[in-house]
């Protein structure tokens, strides 16, 4: 076992990561009513998104927006393809003649519904990978804005800006266990990947790197690719889960809560994505429920809106200040030892580093 763990240092993330994972599941399904479930099921569903966002974000370096358009994606395309025709006709009335009849199981039209966006985000990717620093992020706002009036005008698939309900529930508390694990393993081993490590090297000095050979454009379109299918898989999960939506749950206020539970936790490690959804989770729960308290017993005597998020935003300032690198500091969780970089990094400099 500790030479399998040797020769694959991400195993040994993902394990140390896995087993409290798995206790908070096992410990919510036995003892936690029904909002402790909800709760642990979306902050899984966040999770997905966050690994997903740390695959492009963490690796690259370069801020994206444009993922949780792509939640959208997954979810209106798994939500249409797996919706019975009575409900399609209920509900999409002005629905395509070719898409009436279709009746997916759920797990195939999740798939679909990731390949949809996974394609999508192939074909208008490529040529914004050779952008960097600003023009990078303001491209990838640009592209959220996009997909986000595609959602809202394309009424003949999405209901237009109105809630599409109808989606049947397919989403519990393991399922969405289950995927976010097996997203953690795969954002782990992609890091340690030689697309990853190309990718590394390319955010660390993107000269170096493609004077040896690193074709800077294909791995971020790689990892692009990547994060966009994590964020529909994200969506239709949590299309199956909520069961009714509208696109303004694909925007701002959704990306601003998975950036700042990457930026918290530390992009550039996966212990950091897991550690700082966890985090933010716990956080956010905690000033809703005081943001509650304080309407209910009239303490300001009106009623306070936004608390949450201005507290959340409060929580995200300060550690940019005091701690940039997040609350991980770009360190792996490993048992027996605290990691720091990628595989092959000596033991001298890995103390250096810490």
């Amino acid at each position: 076992m500790r030479e399998i763990l040797g020769r694959a240092p991400y195993l040994n993330t993902v394990l140390t990561l896995l087993v409290p994972l798995v206790l908070i599941a096992a410990a919510t399904d036995a003892f936690g009513g029904t909002v402790q479930q909800r709760i642990v099921t979306t902050m899984f569903i966040n999770m997905i998104l966050v690994l997903g966002l740390q695959v492009y974000m963490g690796n690259s370096g370069i801020v994206s927006f444009a993922h949780i358009g792509f939640m959208g994606i997954g979810a209106y395309a798994s939500a249409v393809l797996s919706m019975p025709p009575d409900l399609k006709a209920m509900t999409l009335r002005d629905l395509y003649d070719v898409l009436q009849p279709i009746d997916l199981p759920f797990w195939l039209a999740v798939t679909v519904g990731a390949g949809v966006a996974g394609v999508v985000a192939a074909i208008i990717s490529y040529p914004l990978m050779r952008l960097s620093d600003a023009a990078a992020i303001i491209t990838s706002f640009a592209l959220l804005v996009v997909i986000n009036d595609v959602l809202v005008h394309w009424s003949e698939v999405t209901n237009g800006p109105r809630t599409l309900f109808g989606v049947e529930r397919f989403t519990y508390l393991w399922t969405s266990a289950g995927v976010a694990f097996a997203g953690l393993l795969f954002a782990a081993w992609f890091r340690e990947s030689r697309v990853g490590l190309q990718l590394r090297a390319s955010r660390d000095d993107r000269v170096a790197a493609q004077s040896c050979g690193v074709n800077m454009v294909f791995v971020r379109w790689v990892a692009f690719v990547l994060m966009c299918i994590y964020a529909a898989i994200a969506g239709a999960l949590w299309a199956h889960f909520i069961t009714s939506f509208q696109p303004g749950h694909f925007y701002l206020e959704e990306v601003f809560l998975i950036l700042a539970m990457l930026v918290i936790g530390g992009p550039v490690s996966v212990s950091g994505a897991v550690i700082g959804t966890i985090l933010v989770t716990l956080a956010f729960e905690g000033f809703r429920a005081l943001e509650g308290y304080l309407n209910t017993n009239q303490v300001f005597g009106t009623q306070v809106f936004g608390l949450t998020e201005f507290l959340l935003a409060l929580a995200m300032i300060g550690i940019l200040i005091f701690r940039p690198a997040g609350v991980m500091r770009g360190r792996e969780l490993r048992i027996g030892r605290r990691h720091r970089g990628g595989r092959g990094m000596p033991a001298t400099k890995e103390r250096a580093a810490d």
